[in-house]
């Protein structure tokens, strides 16, 4: 294999990629029409923060339970459970769609029970995928599994934008429940290898050993505090693409399926770098300069009225965001036991997927007050002054090589 797929190699990882990337585009389209709808019905940037939070909120509570679990069952099993389960919450959505028997309740209803399954997935699909390579290729796994990630992130909107003027916002919904069967049909397929589990403590006292765990680490635990800060105040931007799409450019469904574009493509060249360079010198120093890069993109983007200046801050955002992402991750991985794995990938998962929601929900409730762009653009500049805090301040951080 060449060095930015060899990764790819290892043939259960290899369907288990496949899997996820087919199913990835049909949760990306889903993201845009489920946006639209929320517009559709409300025109309100407030009911589109509402609905984000219901979808994300359950990262917060399920996910640190959903990793001491993974420690004590099997993964491949519980991951399968989730899929089944994500698949049937498409279908329901895309027939009440179809019916026009829907209201913006109905959907957020429906986006908090897919984000429980969400977040029981989370852990166990993090801590599943070092099972499937060598350890040398674990490095090449994450940055892969990053661009396969937001190469749907390409395809799915754009696909999404186009469906949604053809079919209509429930043929988005039904295609993306027929995405499930490939990851399905992958997670059957793959051979997977007997593990250790991890049955002798209870609930509390595993979860409780994880944080322990995490707190014995200086490196790890300064780059969860920063996954959170850049959770809370910066991912939440995600959520409003679509508001900015309708109200502060005026485009229609195909053109915000190709503003979430141009994000995707800065994401999966951001990927491919990591993927390209084996391994990454100077983690610290790197993912603070990318994050800064980062929150600027975001923050310039809330003032733009220009599809093209929006655009290219959309490509640069995805390009830095994915690099100080996939930084997280591989240290992450890397500073992780194997015992340990999943209570640990699971508070990374409540940090970088749990506070999002909480964080959109500011943001909603603060475009009320003050417009729209204002309100995330504060939010990007207060995660901008925390890393470089943290820079400062963290010699653990500096240092981390």
């Amino acid at each position: 294999m060449p060095q930015v797929i060899r990764a790819l190699r290892n043939p259960n990882f290899r369907l288990f990629w496949a899997g996820n990337f087919t199913s990835n585009v049909g949760s990306w389209m889903q993201n845009v029409a489920q946006g639209w709808l929320v517009l559709t019905l409300t025109n309100s940037a407030f009911w589109l923060g509402v609905v984000g939070f219901a979808g994300q909120i359950p990262f917060l509570f399920v996910t640190l339970f959903g990793g001491v679990i993974a420690d004590r069952v099997n993964k491949r099993r519980l991951l399968l459970v989730t899929q089944s389960v994500m698949m049937a919450l498409a279908f329901i959505l895309a027939g009440f769609t179809f019916f026009h028997h829907i209201a913006v309740w109905g959907v957020a209803v429906l986006a908090f029970g897919g984000g429980v399954a969400m977040a029981m997935n989370a852990p166990s699909y993090q801590a599943l995928v070092p099972k499937l390579v060598k350890r040398e290729d674990l490095t090449n796994a994450i940055a892969l599994n990053s661009a396969q990630f937001n190469t749907s992130r390409i395809l799915g909107p754009t696909l999404g934008g186009y469906a949604m003027a053809i079919f209509g916002m429930a043929g988005n919904f039904l295609l993306n429940g027929l995405s499930f069967l490939a990851v399905i049909w992958a997670l059957l397929r793959i051979e997977y290898p007997e593990e250790k589990l991890n049955r002798h403590q209870s609930m509390w006292q595993s979860l409780h050993s994880g944080f322990a765990y995490l707190r014995s680490n200086r490196e790890m635990y300064v780059l969860v505090w920063m996954t959170a800060f850049a959770s809370f105040f910066g991912f939440p931007f995600i959520t409003f693409i679509p508001y900015f799409a309708k109200v502060q450019l005026g485009l229609n469904e195909s053109g915000l399926g190709w503003l979430m574009a141009c994000s995707g493509f800065g994401s999966v060249l951001g990927a491919l770098t990591v993927a390209i360079s084996g391994s990454i010198r100077h983690r610290g120093r790197i993912l603070t300069g990318f994050g800064i890069v980062f929150f600027a993109a975001i923050i310039a983007f809330s003032y733009s009225h220009s599809f093209a200046l929006s655009a290219g801050l959309a490509f640069c955002e995805g390009f830095s965001g994915i690099l100080m992402i996939s930084c997280f991750n591989i240290s992450i991985q890397h500073l992780s036991s194997d015992e340990m794995r999943g209570r640990i990938m699971s508070i990374y998962a409540t940090s970088f997927l749990g506070l999002p929601p909480i964080g959109s929900l500011l943001a909603g409730e603060l475009s009320r007050h003050i417009p729209t762009g204002h309100a995330l653009a504060a939010m990007a500049g207060v995660s901008l002054l925390s890393f470089i805090v943290f820079y400062v301040f963290s010699e653990p951080l500096r240092n981390f090589d």
